[in-house]
């Protein structure tokens, strides 16, 4: 049961996250300690773990045990951290009702940037689906999607067929972020066009040939709703047909999303609402990605920015 947690954690961190294969890596390794350990104490269950036995995990970290050595005081703190994330991942996914890691004090990380595509590489993206196919078309709607409403993917891909058809007549997508918390995103037009198409010429084709009838707005090629992994392959391979080297996954479209808003001077606090974050310092992460626009606006419109 504890492994198949750790393995949807992975899983998430790889599609929604677009965690690099070294990263990934990492928690798994430390994620495998960590159960290893609590198996070592009869616990294979995660709503079972409370925060003694994190703290003890903590001091077999440092310590050392018959399975393995001590850590740095470096690597220490790294597993720790994919313990939290694990256990704060499990309250999300309603997994535990409490988040006993809470408390779990860790040296102050490095803030991380988010990592968004210029404008230019998400147009390229997003020219890659052939219209005319099938696959392209539904490609197409869901890059339109991701890009045009900044949804999470596992918002994008719980979406049912009613949820898009009421988008369209309101004008907006209602999405239940973490904690289900609602926000509300206007649906722009490319990404209700990409849709429009993909629900008249090519969801009938693939919905004909389910087992079992699905709303899913999103399908894949036997009828059924679109996965995670599934569209996170798909967009790393039009990134690289585009001629994309860097790591992306469905996430950056989100990051891209955010940041080009601001860079065309949307506020932060409206960006802050369209992206369902509970606190406006999440959002201002986003900022610091900008700085760059921001300098080439002063150079070419200040008299006295110099050359």
């Amino acid at each position: 049961m504890l492994q198949r947690l750790i393995q949807t954690y992975l899983n998430y961190l790889a599609v929604e996250r677009g965690a690099s294969e070294h990263t990934l890596s990492n928690y798994r390794r430390d994620l495998a300690r960590y159960a290893a350990f609590l198996t070592q104490h009869g616990i294979d269950d995660i709503a079972a773990v409370s925060a003694q036995d994190i703290s003890a995990f903590g001091v077999s970290l440092h310590v050392g045990d018959e399975e393995h050595g001590q850590l740095a005081p470096s690597s220490a703190t790294r597993t720790l951290v994919a313990v939290r994330s694990l256990h704060r991942f499990a309250l999300n996914e309603d997994q535990v009702t409490t988040d006993v890691s809470a408390n779990l004090t860790l040296p102050k990380q490095g803030t991380r940037l988010p990592k968004a595509l210029g404008i230019s590489q998400v147009q390229a993206i997003l020219n890659v689906p052939d219209r005319e196919s099938v696959a392209g078309l539904r490609d197409g709607a869901l890059f339109e999607l991701l890009y045009g409403t900044g949804a999470r993917i596992s918002e994008a891909l719980g979406l049912d067929v009613d949820d898009f058809n009421n988008a369209r007549d309101s004008g907006v997508f209602r999405f239940f972020g973490k904690g289900r918390k609602e926000r509300i995103v206007p649906l722009g037009s490319y990404a209700q066009a990409a849709i429009d198409a993909w629900l008249v010429r090519g969801r009938p084709t693939w919905a004909a040939k389910a087992k079992r009838a699905t709303p899913a707005l999103l399908l894949n090629k036997f009828g059924n709703r679109l996965s995670r992994q599934s569209a996170w392959q798909l967009l790393r391979t039009a990134a690289q047909t585009a001629g994309i080297t860097a790591e992306i996954s469905p996430h950056t479209l989100r990051h891209s999303f955010a940041t080009h808003l601001l860079d065309g001077g949307a506020d932060v606090r409206v960006v802050q609402e369209l992206l369902g974050h509970a606190s406006v310092t999440t959002t201002q992460l986003y900022t610091l990605v900008t700085v760059d626009h921001l300098r080439e606006v002063f150079q070419a419109s200040h008299p006295r920015a110099g050359s």
